[in-house]
């Protein structure tokens, strides 16, 4: 005789009396009780921490100050490109014979020395900011205007072309041969309009007829500057701000130090002819390359404004420190 048993439907639909799936089939434990289910969650939970605790280790114990001192040694870097060749770069000396002094006096216990320090470097900042203001100024908008972070060989919308170039060539040429004075500003990243409002405002397609004629002596708009913005000659007979950097060399007349002056100000670049010698020269970034011959201008316009197969031109001239008869 069979013995009745008892209906249990979690038995039909697969389940154990004590609530596990699969019944009869034990090696399956998708149903497991309560406990076991949130003892697993837990688990996997916990080899999720780890796993991103390793990587929080790794970026707190070794990555994160190697971003840091990544970035201390660019920061570092930019700034000595922009101080290097100006008056800035006296000042960079100084302090660091000031943080050495700090130093040594903390080590060696002269509480005294080193609090005059102290007191003269907190005084140095506000030094710093009135009397290198236009070097400050220009670290701001060499960085406001984006070069840090653009890319070399793009050039922008509106830049210098090819043709524009060729004009100041050949008027520089020209010029220079028949000892005619002339000063021709170039528009970079930074604009000249404050400048460009001093003069007379032309408009007219950069040539080397217009550019000539700017300069022919007697002319109205022979005395100041030509700027140039895009292929155009923005201005004529502008004024520009004179350099004030005592280390000029005082044979320098007033076209060379405006040309110093107004690449001091901004990252225009300004082509002088002297109207005493002939020669032509190019000032750019505060610096200021005398006596040259017409390949060597060819080669400094081309480069300086990527229009060449070379475009390492700034980088170059920073290189060779603007040696070329800088006073």
């Amino acid at each position: 005789m069979q013995s009745c048993r008892k209906f249990d439907p979690r038995r039909r639909a697969g389940r154990s009396p004590d609530g596990a799936l699969g019944g009869r089939d034990g090696r399956r434990n998708l149903g497991a009780p309560a406990w076991r289910r949130a003892a697993g969650a837990t688990g996997r939970a916990e080899e999720t921490g780890v796993s991103i605790g390793w990587l929080k280790d790794l970026w707190f114990g070794y990555v994160k100050d190697a971003v840091d001192i990544v970035l201390v040694a660019a920061v570092i870097y930019y700034l000595i490109l922009l101080v290097r060749g100006t008056r800035a770069m006296q000042l960079v000396k100084g302090l660091v014979v000031i943080v050495g002094i700090w130093l040594v006096s903390s080590v060696l216990g002269l509480s005294t020395l080193r609090w005059l320090v102290s007191q003269a470097f907190s005084l140095g900042v506000v030094a710093v900011l009135v009397l290198f203001q236009p070097e400050l100024r220009r670290a701001l908008e060499h960085l406001g205007s984006g070069q840090m972070f653009r890319r070399r060989g793009f050039r922008r919308e509106g830049a210098v072309g090819e043709g524009t170039v060729e004009a100041i060539l050949q008027a520089a040429d020209y010029l220079s041969k028949r000892r005619i004075g002339a000063l021709i500003a170039v528009e970079r990243d930074v604009g000249l309009k404050e400048y460009i409002e001093t003069g007379v405002p032309l408009g007219a397609t950069v040539t080397k007829e217009l550019l000539i004629q700017l300069f022919i002596p007697n002319t109205p708009l022979h005395d100041g500057a030509a700027i140039i913005v895009g292929d155009a000659v923005a201005a004529a007979s502008c004024y520009l701000p004179l350099t004030e950097n005592p280390a000029i060399h005082q044979s320098l007349g007033t076209r060379h130090r405006a040309a110093i002056g107004l690449s001091e100000a901004t990252d225009a670049v300004v082509v002088v002819v002297s109207e005493e010698t002939g020669d032509v020269s190019v000032a750019v970034g505060g610096h200021l390359a005398r006596g040259l011959g017409a390949e060597a201008l060819r080669a400094l316009l081309m480069e300086t404004f990527e229009l060449g197969d070379d475009k390492r031109a700034e980088r170059r001239f920073a290189s060779w420190g603007w040696r070329k008869r800088d006073g």
